[in-house]
């Protein structure tokens, strides 16, 4: 731990290039979104993503949102990706979210996939390295390898039955319940690195679904509840017509897909009906469902939502938050030095709000528990009971048809997830459906789209390079 960066967490808690960022954002959203625990521009500056580094993939899966020429593309070199990882550090401040990412990056060299996470971390961001898993289980120590030289410590393993290409006993895999030893494998992967390495590495699983899948959905998010101490998240992307996505695949509601959620953690209190009152971005695009889980020895655990659905003194929790200046805050690879100063400097902050308001609406969430605050400490320190998290998030990207609606212009003005093409800042639905992907690849002439919003017209800046008319596969 550097005592310089303990002692700057002491003074500044929340750095103010990110509370300049934050504001940034906050200013740029219209009504619809700014709303009660609303995270984008109060809490979160959102989140990155690389494009480049390595557009092959050894799959071919039935839902993909590469184009079908990915695999002929040429990867960035190192120094472009590692200038590229700049410029999202500029966006989004420092502890940014960055997605390392493309088409499957595990098939890097493994001295430039580690370098790519060597200098986002050395930048101030948090990189999280999305792959398919396959690589890990071909190269035993390449995941401890990122951890240990690289310094990684998030990683999201996609395992779905949409999935075409793995190895092994999984190559013919056609429902979820054939990969559950899979996800097994890599449960018990996460929990040997972090053993191994010493890192409290961070995981989270995702899927995409379709009608294909969507019956087993419940049974995934039993699976990740059930091995939570590995996986934290799991997050679930609703297929959409993008890229070279089988044209016989459909997608499926948001409200199908919380039905099984809800179908799968009605046992442990979460019936799906409300969702959180937090948001991060437009609601079309995003939900997400943080929870705490309580357990006491012998009992079953309890989902207890971090903000309640319809609950005055959650809301006002949470307004009463940013009110004090406290968004923007993470502690995140944080070491402990660092997260105590971090904490204190919060503290000496708001001591009222923290010992008042917010010590008092923590004690009546523990006597909705059955216990009390000094009750769930005392347990925590003699093991016999124990408070986890859990967090279950769902997106929904838009294909071409749905960019060119006033929602479709709404929700790209609130996008969260954006990727650095030419001279802006991309959100992710237009790199997948309108021609971004292309234009980083240079595939095609320029081209221009127009979207249609309220009866007028909003102008997109034309594409440095436009969408190639591709044949769908069919089988």
């Amino acid at each position: 731990m550097s005592v310089h960066s303990a002692l700057r967490a002491l003074v500044e808690p929340i750095p103010q290039e990110k509370k300049r960022l934050l504001a940034e954002r906050w200013s740029r959203l219209d009504d619809v979104t700014r709303v009660v625990g609303q995270g984008f521009g109060r809490q979160a500056t959102g989140c990155g993503a690389t494009i480049g580094v390595m557009p092959r993939c050894d799959f071919d899966c039935r839902g993909c949102y590469l184009g079908e020429d990915a695999n002929a593309m040429t990867r960035r070199p190192l120094r472009e990706i590692l200038v590229q990882i700049d410029r999202l550090r500029e966006y989004l401040g420092p502890k940014g979210n960055l997605q390392v990412t493309d088409g499957e990056v595990t098939l890097l060299p493994t001295p430039e996939l580690i370098a790519i996470v060597q200098h986002a971390h050395s930048v101030g961001l948090l990189p999280m390295v999305m792959t398919h898993g396959d690589s890990f289980r071909r190269q035993p120590e390449l995941l401890t390898r990122l951890v240990s030289e690289g310094g990684l410590t998030e990683v999201s393993i996609h395992v779905d039955c949409l999935q075409r290409g793995r190895r092994g006993d999984y190559r013919g895999a056609i429902t979820e319940a054939e990969l559950m030893p899979l996800r097994d494998e890599f449960a018990a992967m996460v929990r040997d690195v972090r053993c191994r390495t010493g890192v409290r590495l961070r995981a989270a699983t995702t899927l995409t679904v379709s009608r294909d899948n969507l019956d087993e959905v419940a049974d995934v998010v039993r699976w990740a509840f059930d091995n939570r101490d590995a996986f934290g998240l799991i997050s679930m992307q609703s297929l959409a017509k993008v890229g070279r996505t089988q044209e016989d695949q459909l997608g499926v509601s948001s409200s199908e897909l919380w039905e099984k959620v809800a179908e799968a953690l009605a046992p442990f209190g979460f019936d799906g009906s409300e969702r959180t009152p937090l948001q991060l971005g437009h609601p079309e695009c995003t939900r997400m469902e943080p929870f705490a889980v309580y357990r006491r020895r012998g009992e079953a655990p309890r989902l207890v939502p971090v903000v309640r659905a319809g609950s005055e003194a959650d809301s006002e929790l949470v307004e009463d938050f940013f009110r004090h200046g406290l968004g923007g805050l993470n502690f995140r690879d944080d070491p402990l030095g660092t997260r105590i100063c971090r904490g204190a400097g919060l503290l000496f902050r708001a001591p009222q709000w923290f010992l008042g308001y917010a010590r008092r609406w923590v004690s009546g969430r523990c006597r909705d528990l059955g216990t009390s605050l000094t009750g769930l400490a005392w347990d925590a320190m003699r093991g016999t009971a124990r408070v986890s998290s859990f967090m279950v998030v769902s997106h929904h990207f838009m294909d071409s048809t749905q960019l060119s609606t006033e929602l479709g212009a709404q929700r790209l003005g609130a996008c969260v997830f954006r990727v650095p093409v030419g001279d802006e800042m991309m959100p992710m639905c237009r790199v997948n459906a309108d021609g971004g992907r292309d234009v980083v690849y240079s595939i095609s002439p320029p081209r221009r789209k127009v979207h249609r919003a309220g009866g007028g017209e909003v102008q997109v800046r034309p594409l440095d390079a436009g969408r190639v008319d591709r044949s769908r596969r069919t089988s």
